[in-house]
C-alpha cells in the first residue's frame, strides 16, 4: 500500500496522533532499522498520548478554575506553614479514591485558591471530573434554580462532579435556604465524591458561620471528618513580592 493513502485512511478514522506519528517516520531515515511491532508500537502510543492530553484539555475547559495553577509551581520555600509532605500526598490522588475532602484555610493572599487549582488541576490530570465554585456564586445560582426548575438538574450535575472545589467558604453568614442546599449538595457527595474548599475562617468558626446549629452539624459531619486540612499562615504573597521588588529598586537606585 502506497504511503499517502494509509496517512489519509488514519486522517478518515480520526486517529490523527497515529497520522502524525507515521508521517513523522516517513521522514526518518533510519525508520526502517526498526521492527514492525516497534513502529507500530510508537504509532499506537503517540495516539493514546494525544488522546489523553485532548481529554485533559477538555476537563480543565469544564472545569472553569480560576486560576492556571500547576503543582510543578508550587513555591515551597514560601512562609506559610504549606505542609509539603501531605500536600505531595494529595498529589497522588488516593484522596479523590477514596472521596475524601481537602480543607484549605488561612489568611488572605497565602495562596489557598492557588493551591486549590494546582490539586484541581492534578485531578484533571489523572482522568477526573472536577468544577470550580464561589460559594456566593454558587447560593446565588442555587436560588434562582429553583425558581426556574432546574435545581434537581443542578443537584445531579454538581453529585456526578468528582472534585467539587468551593471557594471562599464563610464569608457572610448563610440564609436559611443556603443551609438547606448546602446539605443537599454535601449529603449527596459524601462517600461518593470529593470536595475542595478554601476559607479565611479557621475551620473551629465553620459551626458558627453557617447558623443554624442542627443543620451546621449535619453539614460539617459530611464535610470535616474525613477531610484533610491544610492550615496556611502568614503575610500576603503579593504583598511580600512587592516590598522585595521595591527594596530592590531601592538598592538599584
Amino acid at each position: 500500500m502506497l504511503n499517502h493513502p494509509t496517512h489519509d485512511q488514519l486522517q478518515q478514522l480520526r486517529l490523527f496522533g497515529m497520522a502524525r506519528a507515521f508521517a513523522e517516520q516517513q521522514a526518518m531515515l533510519d525508520i526502517t532499522h526498526l521492527a514492525f511491532e516497534e513502529r507500530l508500537g510508537l504509532l499506537v502510543e503517540r495516539e493514546v498520548s494525544e488522546r489523553d492530553s485532548r481529554l485533559t484539555s477538555s476537563r480543565l475547559r469544564r472545569a472553569k478554575l480560576k486560576q492556571a495553577a500547576v503543582a510543578e509551581d508550587v513555591d515551597y520555600r514560601a512562609a506559610r506553614s504549606l505542609d509539603r509532605a501531605l500536600f505531595n500526598r494529595l498529589l497522588t490522588g488516593s484522596w479523590v479514591a477514596e472521596h475524601q475532602n481537602v480543607l484549605i484555610t488561612g489568611p488572605t493572599g497565602v495562596g489557598k485558591t492557588w493551591l486549590a487549582c494546582a490539586l484541581a488541576n492534578q485531578v484533571c490530570r489523572q482522568g477526573k471530573s472536577v468544577l470550580y465554585l464561589r460559594v456566593p456564586r454558587l447560593f446565588e445560582d442555587m436560588a434562582i434554580a429553583h425558581g426556574d426548575g432546574r435545581y434537581s438538574k443542578l443537584l445531579m450535575q454538581l453529585a456526578k462532579t468528582d472534585v467539587l472545589l468551593l471557594d471562599d467558604w464563610g464569608l457572610a453568614l448563610l440564609t436559611d435556604s443556603a443551609r438547606r442546599d448546602l446539605l443537599e449538595i454535601l449529603d449527596d457527595r459524601h462517600g461518593h465524591r470529593s470536595t475542595i474548599v478554601t476559607s479565611q475562617l479557621p475551620v473551629v468558626n465553620w459551626h458558627e458561620s453557617i447558623g443554624d446549629p442542627t443543620l451546621a452539624d449535619a453539614i460539617l459531619d459530611r464535610l470535616v471528618h474525613n477531610a484533610h486540612q491544610l492550615i496556611l499562615t502568614g503575610e500576603s504573597m503579593q504583598k511580600n513580592k512587592n516590598s522585595l521588588a521595591k527594596k530592590h529598586d531601592l538598592e538599584l537606585n
